[in-house]
């Protein structure tokens, strides 16, 4: 029987990464996202090249009834999940405290930290009935250290580099393994989704140094769960060369 890994934000970047990733070692997937057309792409493309069977499930983690009905109405077979990939998450806005968004911070907190929350506590139970398990938290940078006008979304990352600790000690008994990556300048749409559209802000971040690639992530997601049963990568902080901290960065 072929293992399962659930990812979560699997539309781009370093979910569709993951996915990609994990069908090519013989995975069958759940991936979710809010886009059910790239969900779909995603899909199509991985079960042709991989022969993978893939459930697609879309909703929006920052909705608790929607998250926990699409999970639920899976097929049994489905909760066999030994793998789950919490990456959903974002940034909106990069304002100083004073000037920031109501709706913003309600977007950045109800996705990173509550979303995160929702599907952690559906799968870890699926985990427990199933004998253990894999949980990987995607931090940030922006967990260990905060940056000027960072402020909520810093908040939020911190939130989860907690709640992963926590997590590790509420499940070691029932033998789930929890893991925080945490990824300084990654190149995907995370820029563009914070400067809400703007491109051409968003392509600035990463103009004169080589970032990381979203496959970077993956690989080191997949490093973490090949590990063997009596192994555990607790917490990893993964940065670009040219980057020595959240703000110092080399660019040439």
């Amino acid at each position: 029987m072929s293992k399962i890994a659930l990812i979560t934000g699997a539309t781009a970047g370093i979910g569709e990464a993951c996915a990609h990733t994990f069908a090519q070692q013989g995975y069958d997937l759940i991936l979710t996202g809010r886009r059910l057309d790239r969900l779909e792409k995603v899909a199509g493309y991985l079960n042709d090249k991989y022969n993978v069977e893939i459930a697609v499930s879309s909703f929006d983690v920052r909705n608790r009834e929607d998250t926990l009905r699409s999970l639920e109405s899976l097929p049994s077979k489905w909760r066999q999940v030994s793998v789950l990939v919490n990456n959903a998450g974002l940034s909106q806005g990069l304002d100083p405290i004073n000037a920031g968004s109501y709706d913003d911070w309600d977007t950045m907190i109800d996705t990173n930290i509550k979303g995160l929350l929702y599907v952690s506590k559906l799968v870890s139970n699926w985990m427990i009935t199933n004998g253990g398990g894999h949980i990987i938290n995607i931090g940030s940078i922006a967990g260990k250290e905060v940056y000027p006008s960072g402020n909520v979304y810093c908040a939020t990352k911190h939130a989860v580099d907690a709640l992963t600790k926590s997590m590790r000690i509420d499940l070691l008994s029932h033998g789930i393994k929890v893991t925080a990556i945490h990824p300084g300048m990654v190149e995907t749409e995370f820029s563009e989704v914070r400067f809400k559209g703007d491109k051409e802000r968003a392509k600035k971040v990463y103009q004169g140094f080589e970032p990381l690639k979203a496959t970077d992530i993956a690989e080191t997601i997949w490093f973490v769960v090949s590990r063997p049963a009596h192994v555990n990568i607790n917490d990893l902080l993964i940065m670009p060369t040219a980057q020595a901290t959240a703000t110092n960065v080399l660019k040439k």
